[in-house]
């Protein structure tokens, strides 16, 4: 297990501590944002695909105060790994990934709060850390195509359709070219790893076959989340 503690507070000192802080000292600022001091800090979990949150923080929307308690699984941005030359999975906008995956999880996916006001929180929170106006808002049309795949995640989705629409042609010609040819690489770089295991594979058989240790073989796997991956051991 590894923990990570990446500062984005905004409006505050970050705290020095390592032990886990609860949901009633991370109270939200009474003008919005995230509480004082809020800060990222996680530990690994099994493979790095999630991380648990180990300091809780608060963010103030326009109406509602949100909790991200202790103990809280997130995956930071879920950016595809074609994508994630333009877009890492953390950066400026970690404190409001975080908060975007407890809205999604905790609250819109069990009908507590409307996917699309889950987003414009999202949007409204990633302005507050600094993120550039063009970052956040295909950040945002990003997550607003991925609501359509959620239970209820189609609700109001064609009032803000032309928007996802305008921002989504905007990223087209810088993202998609580039995609593509990272897609092709992992996809021929994947077929080689499958080639080079053939033979090693072979020879383990063989190996255990005469009664001689023989070393582990994993077998490659490809991956659209840039994730942990779960390694298979050949017997």
């Amino acid at each position: 297990m590894a923990v990570s503690e990446i500062d984005r507070d905004r409006q505050g000192d970050a705290s020095n501590t390592s032990e886990p802080v609860s949901s009633v000292d991370a109270q939200p600022p009474s003008r919005g944002g995230f509480s004082p001091g809020a800060v990222v800090l996680v530990e690994e979990l099994s493979q790095g695909a999630d991380w648990e949150v180990k300091k809780a923080f608060s963010y103030r929307g326009k109406k509602d105060d949100f909790n991200v308690d202790v103990g809280m699984r997130t995956d930071f941005a879920s950016v595809p790994r074609v994508f994630v030359w333009f877009l890492q999975r953390y950066g400026p906008y970690t404190l409001a990934a975080i908060l975007h995956d407890h809205l999604w999880r905790d609250l819109a996916s069990r009908g507590k709060m409307e996917f699309v006001d889950a987003d414009a929180t999202f949007r409204r929170a990633m302005r507050q850390l600094g993120v550039p106006f063009l970052t956040r808002w295909m950040m945002w049309s990003a997550v607003r195509w991925g609501a359509l795949l959620k239970p209820g995640g189609r609700r109001r989705w064609l009032r803000e359709s032309w928007r996802v629409l305008l921002f989504t042609a905007i990223a087209a010609p810088f993202v998609l070219p580039p995609a593509l040819l990272v897609f092709i690489s992992l996809l021929l770089f994947h077929v080689f790893e499958l080639i080079a295991w053939v033979p090693l594979r072979v020879t383990r058989a063989v190996r255990l076959r005469a009664g001689k240790e023989a070393k582990r073989v994993n077998l490659p796997s490809f991956e659209w989340r840039l994730a942990g991956k779960k390694v298979t051991e050949q017997r």
